[in-house]
């Protein structure tokens, strides 16, 4: 990529001598929002630590607007970090917090005082600027670790998965005000988490990881609609995996590969109407849909609906799948 800010080529990083991330290559463009996405273990916080200078790494390079900063220790690689637990001064008020990397690089009074007070406003945190952390909430300290990181005018920022610590309705919040402020500053973002919404909702693009390496990296949409293997089809959203029995009497396929659908491509009619006789075994309410569980040729499938014109538990209903919508591996495409 041209025009990337960020640059890491066939990356090795791990602990001793063990490499934890394998043969990992991103570019990301100026102002790119990038999700690192994976189960624990999967190699996503360690690329992260690699890229901010915490875990050295064991090959590969790290270029940061064509610098190579691979062996720079992290206090000359002038990017930002914003924690998990935020990893705020607890002696030191919202003001002294962000002001700490200024001070420490003795910039002059009135330039900490602007640059301070200038992030709070963009950060949304005037009326904080006095308390400690232990008196401001879980959103409100969250808005304090992005200032500090901000204020030294770092042009990529990384996040360690910075949300996992607030309530459902906070993290919705923060998901927005991370996006707005990004937009208004223009920084690059690296953001780690293992949470499927917070990705989809937020990045430009994704990487999947999986065992230390890139399984497949892309907008949602396209991981979601266009899996590359069956690992991203099981990570991302609910699918099911039909087993050979089903997919014959639903596809007519010999059984060849592995073939999945996500839940709303599976269609129920109650009255006929072609596809496979099934059995409703149970059904989960989800609030927005509910999941209806059928077993199908001895094995179980689920679908989601909407609404409540739901089948009842035990009734008979007729399962087939949207056309077009199975992703087979190692097979033909249906």
């Amino acid at each position: 990529m041209s025009n990337a800010v960020l640059s890491i080529q066939k990356l090795e990083a791990g602990y001793g001598s063990k490499a934890v991330v394998r043969d990992f290559s991103l570019d990301v463009a100026a102002g790119e929002f990038v999700s690192l996405l994976g189960p624990s273990g999967s190699g996503k916080s360690s690329v992260l630590r690699a890229i901010a200078g915490f875990l050295p790494a064991m090959g590969g390079r790290i270029l940061l607007e064509g610098r190579d900063i691979t062996g720079e220790t992290p206090e000359r690689r002038n990017v930002g970090i914003v924690f998990q637990n935020y990893a705020l001064f607890p002696t030191m008020t919202a003001f002294e917090n962000i002001a700490f990397a200024l001070r420490v690089a003795k910039r002059p009074q009135a330039e900490v005082e602007k640059r301070v007070r200038d992030m709070a406003t963009l950060s949304g945190i005037d009326e904080q600027l006095t308390r400690n952390p232990a008196e401001m909430s879980g959103g409100q300290q969250q808005r304090v670790a992005i200032a500090r990181a901000l204020v030294t005018g770092s042009r990529v920022l990384l996040f360690d998965e910075p949300l996992s610590n607030l309530d459902a309705k906070v993290r919705v919040t923060m998901r927005r005000e991370i996006k707005r402020m990004q937009r208004e500053v223009g920084f690059t973002a690296i953001f780690v988490t293992h949470d499927q919404e917070d990705a989809l909702t937020m990045s430009d693009r994704i990487v999947v990881l999986n065992g230390g390496r890139a399984e497949q990296i892309g907008h949602g949409r396209t991981l979601y609609r266009q899996p590359a293997t069956p690992f991203i089809c099981q990570f991302i959203g609910a699918s099911n995996e039909l087993s050979p029995p089903v997919a014959r009497r639903l596809l007519g396929a010999k059984g060849e590969g592995r073939s999945f659908v996500r839940l709303e491509d599976v269609l129920i009619a109650e009255n006929g109407g072609g596809g496979a006789r099934a059995t409703v075994s149970h059904i989960e309410f989800l609030g927005s849909h509910s999941r209806v569980y059928m077993i199908v040729e001895g094995d179980t499938i689920s679908a989601m609906l909407l609404g409540d014109d739901l089948p009842d538990v035990g009734s008979e209903v007729w399962v087939s799948i949207r056309p077009g919508a199975v992703h087979v591996f190692g097979g033909t495409c249906l």
